[in-house]
């Protein structure tokens, strides 16, 4: 099975000389990415750190041996036939000016074939671009920068087309006690803000805040890595946009945090640990429909609020707390406009 990229490449292929582009690699790493694609000739660059190092080879790209790419440069029609023709797992093409008409042509070619599309920007506008056309974008970018000083405004592009995670307020109407299930803790290898949290569910129609466990209790320490998500059949989202059931999530998956301001940030996780604990069910109402999370019944436990973290030991019918609203219905983890009716 091929392994999967993530939605950001760097391209440090692109340098005139060796130590432009071993500069490029660095500067990459240093900001966090972690799929580069270098020359077959500068494979002493796979020794800066562990990554995935692309290897270019021609129109092609490797991964650890395995052909899993083709470049295709597009500067005329002929550019776009051979796209089309491309059977790779991964198809990296690099227009020669920039215009949304072929890239729509290509979405919507490759949509439906499993080949993942990549589009090479040189700016974050045209970043955002290849992220918005069509609705659904592409499925990645290939940033070729002019200086390594660039890479950064790539990791802001790319935190501004995170999902829509405005919040609404919900009334509390129901707090239940239930027996033992299973619970999943996810400890984080950022360290997280009082009131900063993720979205999770018992439905994606409704994604409730649960805050991470950094605040000081009478009881134990405060754990400011941690959220205490909930029940394994939850929904939890990220930053790509997709849900994952918190049965799924594993050390090493991307997960989408929001801070108090409502800023949105990646943060991966460390640790997933899934035990058995006395569980609470809570209910609220929003936008006329009823909703719900279930999550481990401790003090330590906090939900947003327009009025911050409270626990849900202290919660209260009539309680408002902060959920965020989706239409349609999910399938995969990927959002889907369809009527569905969970309960």
């Amino acid at each position: 099975m091929t392994k999967e990229l993530s939605p950001t490449l760097i391209r440090a292929d692109f340098g005139e000389t060796y130590e432009e582009r071993k500069m490029m690699a660095e500067a990459a790493l240093e900001a966090g990415f972690t799929d580069i694609i270098i020359r077959k000739e500068d494979a002493a660059f796979t020794r800066l750190a562990r990554y995935n190092a692309i290897v270019a080879d021609g129109e092609y790209l490797y991964l650890d041996g395995e052909k899993i790419g083709t470049l295709v440069d597009i500067a005329d029609a002929e550019g776009m036939e051979k796209a089309y023709r491309v059977t790779t797992p991964y198809a990296v093409v690099n227009p020669a000016d920039w215009r949304v008409i072929p890239l729509e042509n290509l979405i919507s070619r490759f949509q439906s074939t499993g080949i993942k599309l990549y589009a090479c920007v040189a700016t974050p506008a045209e970043a955002k671009l290849a992220r918005e056309t069509m609705e659904v974008g592409c499925s990645g970018i290939a940033v070729v920068p002019s200086s390594p000083s660039e890479l950064a405004a790539f990791g802001k592009s790319a935190e501004e087309s995170m999902p829509e995670a405005d919040l609404t307020q919900a009334v509390v109407t129901g707090i239940t006690p239930l027996s033992l299930g299973d619970r999943v803790c996810i400890d984080t290898s950022s360290l997280l803000e009082q009131g900063e949290g993720m979205l999770i569910g018992s439905s994606s129609a409704c994604l409730f805040l649960i805050c991470s466990e950094s605040f000081d209790s009478e009881y134990v320490n405060s754990r400011p890595f941690r959220v205490n998500a909930g029940a394994v059949h939850s929904y939890i989202l990220c930053p790509d946009g997709t849900t994952h059931y918190l049965s799924e999530v594993k050390a090493g998956t991307p997960l989408l945090s929001r801070l108090p301001d409502g800023t949105l940030r990646s943060v991966d996780t460390g640790r997933v640990k899934i035990e058995r604990r006395p569980m609470i069910l809570i209910e609220a109402e929003a936008a006329g429909r009823k909703h719900s999370v279930v999550v481990q019944n401790a003090e330590t436990i906090r939900l947003g609020t327009p009025a911050g973290a409270v626990s849900v030991a202290d919660l209260s019918i009539g309680d408002k707390v902060l959920v965020r609203l989706e239409s349609g219905g999910r399938h995969f983890g990927h959002a889907m406009a369809e009527t569905i009716l969970e309960k």
